[in-house]
């Protein structure tokens, strides 16, 4: 940022030319600063700190001694300085009840003497917390109107104790002369004095905190078209008022009651509220309070409780509005005759049309879009109270309004960014914005937070010399997942600790190296070949297919593809449903749960059987939809048998367009099995007998085996429990030593079985 664009600012009455935040990071970034520039910067953190904290603050009173020292004679600088008197005169004034030292002529003298007593110690009081030597100084600069009406009310206060010292002094030699007409005339002035500090004060200084809600709507991040409704929406209100006034009226009229739909953190509750103020400042509603409930609130657990509870709400709610929370979820789906959801919505429309009632309150209705849209489908009762034009639809944050939220919150708790810490929190929030439970503001401030907790629990205060220490947030604020798993295994690692699956691993080796590359590429500005993920994994049985997905999802998310990298395995079972239009529900449940992440379809050929199958049809289609709107944030594997799977893919265009990465896991050989069966037992720290090694490889060579992995795991689970039978009849002492006839027993019992 030029910092020159500092040089131009000349007046208080004027907004700096930087935001506080960049005000931070000049000072943090620049360390051979012009003594002008550092001055300005110290009076922009102090202007903005001034403007946020109506009470006193100590940190903007630092800034402003730190730039008096730099440069005491900056106009600026002396300004604010004398702005903050003046400011502090005005509210000790304020605070001062000078309404009482007023004399009445027909006081007894007593009275009138024990009065002055009182005045003169409170005015010694309040002149005791002006600045002397501001008050005192040398007036050179003509413009200093605010420094010469600071000293004149400390000459009136000096004044005002002269007489009140001479009036003391009659009263102590018995004299007794109070001069009542000028001691009320100089008390009278202080009025006028205070209304007049207050009228020299900067503007930053005196804008009220109740600020008109389409303003404050203004000054929030993001939501441009709902800005520009609720504008048209409060003109609306005030053009039907004026129309009232003349006697019209309207029998279509909208009302006051509203939808605010949006997904968590877009700010439902904050819309609300602005709308409770906008229909009390115009005088639609009797107070501004908002009554916020949920289900929990409404539902009761008995007949007529529900009716109860929701009448007690809206008797709060009267003269303002009743602010129901996910309000759909008082229509459930498939509710029984135990769920008392629907007397509350009957309840709540009887109470908005009623004569006791209707008119005096509003009812905003908030959730989810698309629950609250079937909700109001399912309530025709409730639908026509809300038309279409009183339904506000917040959108989702976009990244650079996420950010902006961060700063804000940061700032508000006294912490800024660096450019850097603010880069690298990017990628943090968007790691979290997976799928339509990402929190929006909600997430960034919890994110926030966190930050600060990491950077307070890991910085020795003692090791900090400079206030900026104290604010700033850096890179290594921000690794606090980097640290949790350190000593684990790196999924490529994991890879190649598999026994076998050689063209696998150099697959899955070779998928990587390309998406790093192609980053690498984007990093450079170099256009980018689109990258495959979606892949098919065909094999038998218990050929590693679900652990090398584990892996491939691991490796995804450490090449930053993946979010989160966990793994959802199912079925058909679990996508198909057994009547019409469920299926796409299930499917799509199943899909969001693995957004981030991998969704793994075992025997996925399953979902296809000739054409026949609807159900399993709509399932597939479904999912070919999904991808292409999840794109990037989501990874398919399906899996199954070779020749099945060829049919599957090539059953739906939408699959083979989108499936181009196909690994083969053969079957494992026979060393590679007695490999698996030694790697399992000395999991468990168990040995095999010398015999038993010869007698596995000729097993294996003579006989078909089916389930691979699987079937080394069942056999060596039956190997350990007929060596537990052997033990516990013979009292033998061999509890880490698998016999041949442990082996030979579960070698036979395992293959009868399979």
């Amino acid at each position: 940022m030029d910092e020159s664009v500092l040089k131009h600012w000349t007046s208080l009455d004027m907004v700096p030319p930087i935001t506080e935040i960049e005000a931070l990071r000049l000072m943090d970034a620049e360390t051979d600063l012009e003594q002008d520039i550092k001055a300005r910067l110290y009076i922009v953190l102090a202007y903005y700190r001034m403007q946020r904290h109506q009470d006193k603050d100590p940190l903007a009173d630092q800034f402003i001694e730190e730039a008096r020292v730099i440069q005491p004679d900056n106009p600026l600088v002396r300004d604010l300085y004398e702005s903050i008197q003046l400011l502090r005169a005005y509210r000790i004034l304020k605070d001062t009840s000078y309404e009482q030292w007023l004399l009445h002529e027909t006081d007894h003298d007593s009275t009138k003497g024990k009065k002055a007593r009182v005045m003169y110690s409170d005015v010694d009081m309040v002149q005791q917390q002006w600045d002397e030597e501001l008050a005192t100084k040398t007036l050179i600069d003509a413009t200093s109107h605010r420094l010469k009406l600071y000293q004149e009310v400390y000459e009136h206060l000096s004044v005002l104790k002269a007489i009140l010292t001479e009036a003391l002094d009659s009263i102590e030699h018995r004299r007794i002369q109070i001069p009542v007409k000028q001691v009320n005339e100089k008390t009278r002035k202080l009025s006028e004095y205070q209304d007049e500090l207050y009228r020299h004060l900067p503007s930053f200084l005196t804008l009220s905190v109740d600020v008109n809600p389409i303003e404050s709507l203004k000054n929030m991040v993001g939501l441009h078209d709902v800005k520009k409704y609720m504008k048209r929406y409060y003109q609306f209100l005030k053009y039907q008022q004026q129309r009232r006034s003349f006697g019209f009226s309207m029998v279509d009229d909208p009302g006051l009651h509203m939808i605010i739909t949006g997904n968590p953190g877009t700010g439902k509750t904050t819309i609300a509220r602005l709308l409770a103020n906008i229909y009390y400042d115009l005088g639609i509603l009797d107070t501004r309070d908002v009554v916020e409930v949920n289900r929990s609130h409404l539902v009761g657990s008995y007949v007529g409780q529900s009716e109860e509870n929701t009448l007690n709400y809206v008797q709060q709610a009267i003269g303002g509005v009743l602010f129901i929370d996910e309000a759909y979820s008082l229509k459930r789906e498939g509710q029984t005759g135990n769920d008392y959801g629907q007397a509350v919505i009957d309840t709540l429309v009887s109470a908005m049309t009623g004569k006791e009632y209707g008119g005096k309150f509003a009812v905003i209705l908030a959730g989810y879009p698309e629950e609250m849209r079937q909700f109001l489908w399912s309530n025709t009762g409730l639908r026509s109270r809300f038309p279409e034009q009183n339904h506000i639809e917040l959108p989702d944050y976009q990244m650079d309004e996420l950010l902006e939220i961060a700063e804000s919150i940061a700032l508000e708790n006294d912490f800024f960014f660096t450019e850097k810490a603010l880069r690298l929190f990017e990628t943090l929030i968007e790691k979290e914005r997976v799928d339509d439970s990402f929190g929006n503001a909600r997430t960034v401030r919890n994110l926030v937070l966190k930050t600060i907790f990491q950077k307070g629990a890991s910085e020795q205060l003692e090791d900090k010399h400079h206030w900026l220490d104290h604010m700033r947030i850096k890179e290594e604020d921000l690794s606090f997942d980097n640290n949790l798993d350190e000593a684990s295994t790196s999924p490529m690692e994991r890879l190649q600790s598999l026994i076998g699956l050689n063209n696998v691993k150099e697959e899955v080796r070779k998928l990587s190296a390309f998406v790093r590359s192609q980053q690498k590429r984007k990093e450079r500005g170099y256009p980018v070949v689109p990258i495959q993920l979606h892949s098919v994994f065909s094999g038998n049985p218990g050929t590693g297919k679900t652990t090398v997905a584990d892996i491939y999802a691991q490796v995804l998310k450490e090449c930053g593809l993946l979010k989160r990298g966990h793994v959802v395995v199912v079925s058909r079972s679990d996508l198909v449903a057994g009547y019409v239009g469920q299926t796409a529900i299930k499917t799509k449940r199943k899909i969001r749960e693995a957004l981030g992440g991998v969704l793994f379809i075992d025997e996925a050929y399953g979902l296809y059987n000739g054409g026949r199958d609807d159900f399993g049809k709509e399932a597939i289609e479904t999912l070919v939809d999904e991808m292409t709107r999840h794109n990037e944030n989501l990874v398919v594997i399906l899996a199954g048998y070779q020749q099945e799977m060829k049919q599957l893919i090539a059953s739906n265009p939408g699959l083979s367009s989108r499936f181009k990465k196909y690994l083969l896991f053969p079957d494992y050989n026979e060393q590679e099995l007695l490999d698996m069966l030694m790697y399992q037992t000395s999991q468990y720290r168990y040995g095999l007998a010398d015999d038993v090694e010869p007698y596995l490889l000729n097993q294996f060579q003579s006989h078909t085996i089916e389930g691979n992995g699987r079937f080394i795991n069942n056999l060596v689970n039956e190997a350990i429990q007929y060596q537990a039978i052997r033990l516990m009849e013979e009292e033998g002492d061999g509890w880490n030593t698998l016999t041949l006839n442990d082996l030979t027993n579960a070698w036979h019992n395992v293959r009868k079985e399979s």
